[in-house]
């Protein structure tokens, strides 16, 4: 399993896709600190650069290039069947790149947020945003994960939602709220860090439970959709 995740992590960060891991996190930390270089206000700035850019953009969008790309690219190429004639079990090869994508995901996200929490005068709002970032990562990392598996165009559908589910109909239908794992990690930053930039009406226990659930349904999901694959490369 750990050689199984090393291979993974190596060709993840071999490929051009990692590139663009950066210029998001990149430049969420650079808006935060020009703002705080010219002493704006958080409160003019906070919602804009925090939540509409941190949370609801470089969050699932990062979780979205590296949860699609650590098996995705083994599935379109075939070397997916490679994969399979080892003597592993399907559980432990899903397990392994679901733990490199949620590690990788955490990291890039989590410490660009905690950074500009900071910057926003508050390390204990760095924190919130770094901790509910990581339950983000993980509910986000399973899903994409899975869409690698069951959708030749795993970016398109994570896309669509990130931008319909997520963004679109989040806006304007307060149901789908409740199946938006961006609103969970607005509920949790809320909760350890109250303030009038986060607002959703999700609550912190509908929050833990339901990222619980995209986590484990989507690893388990995961694990029985790779089990479908027979060695041509094909669900049987």
């Amino acid at each position: 399993m750990s050689t199984v995740a090393f291979i993974t992590a190596r060709g993840l960060f071999g490929r051009r896709r990692a590139l663009l891991l950066l210029p998001l996190p990149i430049l969420l930390v650079g808006l935060a600190l020009l703002c705080r270089m010219y002493d704006v206000s958080p409160d003019m700035w906070g919602q804009a650069v925090i939540v509409a850019l941190g949370l609801a953009v470089v969050l699932p969008v990062v979780a979205l290039i590296v949860g699609t790309g650590v098996l995705g690219s083994e599935v379109d190429d075939g070397t997916i069947v490679h994969i399979l004639t080892k003597p592993l079990a399907r559980r432990d090869i899903i397990l392994a790149k679901y733990a490199v994508a949620a590690s990788v995901t955490t990291v890039v996200s989590a410490v660009p947020l905690f950074v500009t929490g900071v910057l926003a005068g508050s390390a204990k709002l760095g924190g919130a945003l770094a901790v509910a970032a990581t339950v983000g990562a993980f509910a986000y990392s399973a899903l994409f994960l899975l869409f690698s598996l069951i959708s030749r165009r795993p970016v398109l559908v994570g896309l669509v939602y990130i931008l319909v589910w997520e963004g679109l109909l989040g806006n304007f239908v307060s149901g789908t709220k409740n199946l938006a794992i961006g609103q969970y990690v607005i509920a949790i930053t809320d909760e350890i860090a109250p303030n009038g930039m986060m607002q959703t009406p999700v609550t912190l226990t509908t929050a833990i439970v339901m990222s619980a659930i995209f986590t484990i349904a989507g690893t388990v999901f995961a694990i029985n959709r790779l089990g479908s694959f027979s060695l041509a490369g094909e669900t049987s």
